[in-house]
């Protein structure tokens, strides 16, 4: 399509049910690959998600002397990787280190660079250059490491120079499990024990993944975690469950539609990250959940949605951090709900690949809807119609994926613009959209035909 954008076009559809399984995790998949070439042997990657992001750790990797082989592949990237680690000590990359779009990958690796004997850069995308970096450069710098923002307001690109660093007890000023797992990673390299407190609790794939490469990490309680330096990862094959905050959309899509039956299988179901199977219960929606099997370091089941009539709700305090990625579709879900729901103390979103809080508010009037943005959030007066109308996705792809959601019960036609963008986390979400509802997708020179399908197909 010769570089251009694309647009997706979505209609009101008229059911929707079934069975599907959505893609690998994004948040476990960057740490599998990581953990894995900093073990101490090779280790078999199942399952990994072959999104943009996730592609841009693979290229970290490759560029610190790291062997990825694929192993297995489909139309959208590899699914089966071995790594081949290298043990704690990386190879001096030979170019810049291009993160893409992804904060996950600058942030954590700045954590892993801090310990190495080499000095490296990070770059990124014009979208990643503007996210803040000062809350992983404060607590590195404090451990000894030599890394400075070279962008604007402690934006990339980063430079991390090789430096000797030592443990802190660290008061994590925001609730970030990107800013934690920073730390973690490089307290790995340094002598003694490395402690962070949170002020509320995040998510644990970082945790949970070093356990399962048997680096020993200790709770002292629900805020505090601490590692001791000096370990080395143990080698191990892992097993990736599907991402329940790719699950998500689907789910308040079902949950709206009433009489909808949906089944979301094989997907993660770690306790931090399930705060949206919480939220859909407090809006009157049935669900249900079942833990079949442990894959590596996660618990993974099936997830059960019955639609029916959405109620509002408040959102805020302790589970925000684990529902972070969730707002923007629980935001439709507000829209589309009978009386108000209030989303507070999620002023993280604004600097997130867009001001979440900002685009949600906007996209969503445009609709119709009535909505009030706040400073940490908004509040959302349901159950108005919505119109079809011209979405500006802002580069994000779970703005555009959250308003692909919110066309599907709206009068006339949604036009997502930029909807490319949806490919850094979900590459097929739009063939899965495809098998639900008439869809059609376009370039300014090519046109999809409409597809017709009103079942979901396993995947």
């Amino acid at each position: 399509m010769n570089g251009k954008k694309n647009v997706l076009r979505v209609r009101k559809a008229k059911n929707f049910g079934g069975e599907i399984a959505v893609p690998g995790d994004k948040s476990i998949s960057h740490r599998a690959i990581m953990f894995a070439a900093i073990s101490n042997g090779k280790c078999q990657v199942d399952g990994f998600l072959p999104s943009q992001d996730c592609l841009s750790t693979v290229g970290a990797m490759r560029n610190l002397g790291v062997q990825v082989d694929v192993l297995e592949e489909n139309k959208y990237g590899p699914s089966k990787l071995l790594v081949h680690g290298r043990g704690t000590q990386l190879n001096k990359p030979d170019v810049d280190i291009d993160c893409g779009n992804s904060g996950t990958t600058m942030r954590l690796l700045s954590g892993i660079l801090s310990g190495q004997k080499f000095s490296s850069r990070l770059i990124g995308d014009e979208s990643l250059s503007k996210r803040p970096m000062r809350r992983i450069i404060k607590p590195l710098e404090l451990m000894g490491s030599d890394i400075s923002a070279m962008g604007d307001n402690f934006s990339a690109p980063l430079e991390v120079n090789c430096s000797d660093i030592g443990p802190i007890r660290y008061d994590l000023p925001v609730a970030s499990a990107q800013v934690k797992s920073a730390i973690l990673l490089a307290g790995l390299y340094a002598e003694g024990k490395t402690t962070i407190i949170e002020p509320s609790p995040t998510r644990d794939h970082t945790e949970k993944m070093l356990d399962f490469f048997q680096v020993k990490t200790s709770r002292l309680s629900n805020n505090e975690i601490s590692i001791d330096g000096g370990q080395v990862l143990e080698s191990r094959d892992i097993t990736i469950p599907g991402d329940i905050s790719s699950a998500a959309f689907w789910m308040v899509c079902a949950s709206a539609f009433p009489g909808a039956k949906l089944t979301v299988k094989n997907v993660g179901l770690n306790p931090t990250r399930n705060g949206i199977l919480k939220i859909l219960t407090r809006m009157g929606v049935y669900v249900s959940e079942s833990i079949d099997t442990t894959g590596g370091s996660e618990e993974i089941g099936n997830v059960s949605v019955e639609g029916g009539g959405l109620k509002g709700v408040e959102i805020g305090g302790d589970i925000v951090p684990n529902v972070i990625d969730e707002i923007p579709i629980i935001a439709v879900a507000g829209a589309l709900a009978e009386g108000r729901t209030v989303i507070r103390d999620a002023s993280e979103l604004r600097v997130k690949e867009s001001d979440r809080i900002a685009a949600v508010a906007e996209n969503l009037k445009r609709m119709g809807a009535f909505v009030e943005e706040t400073s940490d959030g908004m509040v959302i007066d349901g159950g108005r119609p919505l119109n079809g109308t011209e979405i500006d996705s802002h580069g994000d792809h779970r703005i555009a994926m959250a308003f692909a959601i919110a066309g599907l019960f709206a009068e006339g036609e949604t036009t997502i613009q930029n909807s490319d963008c949806i490919a850094v986390s979900y590459p097929n979400f739009e063939e899965h959209l495809g098998r639900l509802l008439s869809i059609d997708r376009t370039s300014e020179e090519q046109s999809i035909p409409v597809i017709k399908s009103l079942n979901i197909e396993n995947d």
